[in-house]
Formats: structure tokens, sequence, C-alpha cells
């Protein structure tokens, strides 16, 4: 049982310290990619990863079965309406360079 806890404690540490990398990622890629394009690549890329693995490591911290599907529910739901966005900023950052 304190190794089972132990272990779920490790996943929970090494996913979140991963999903916070990956965040960090992005944010240095938003500041310092050249063109908005890439900035936007860079950012979408990371932060959908990070918030997969942030959410992958709270599953086990979750209070019960709803709480966690309720995380995976948000989590999809950013995944798209964040690649939505980051379709239609990109159109509209192609369109503005013709």
């Amino acid at each position: 049982s304190r190794s089972v806890k132990l272990a779920l404690d490790m996943f929970s540490i090494v996913c979140i310290g991963g999903g916070v990398f990956f965040y960090v990622a992005g944010t240095v890629g938003l500041l310092r990619f050249p063109d908005s394009l890439s900035r936007l690549h860079a950012l979408t890329k990371a932060d959908s990863l990070g918030l997969g693995l942030v959410v992958l490591g709270l599953l086990p911290r979750a209070a019960g079965v709803l709480d966690a599907f309720k995380m995976v529910v948000v989590w999809a739901l950013v995944m798209l309406s964040g690649a939505s966005t980051a379709q239609l900023i990109g159109r509209a950052l192609r369109r503005g360079r013709r």
C-alpha cells in the first residue's frame, strides 16, 4: 500500500513536471521565434502536450471517477478549441501576408 502510494506520487510528479516543462518550452517559443506562424505552432503544440501531461498526472489524485472524467473532458475541450483557434489565427495571418 505504501509502495503503491509512492509510485502514484512519483508518477504524478513526473507527469506534472513534464507538463510544466512543455509549458515553459512553448512560452520560450512564443517569445523567441521570428514570425507569428512559427510562434503559434510552438505554442499550440507545447501547450497541448503540457496540458495532457498535467491532466495525466492529476488523474491519480482525482477524488472519484466523475472528477477524473471532468478533467479528461476539459482537456478534450481545450484540445478542440485550441486547434480550431489556431487554424483561424493561422488562416487570418496567411491572408494578411498576401
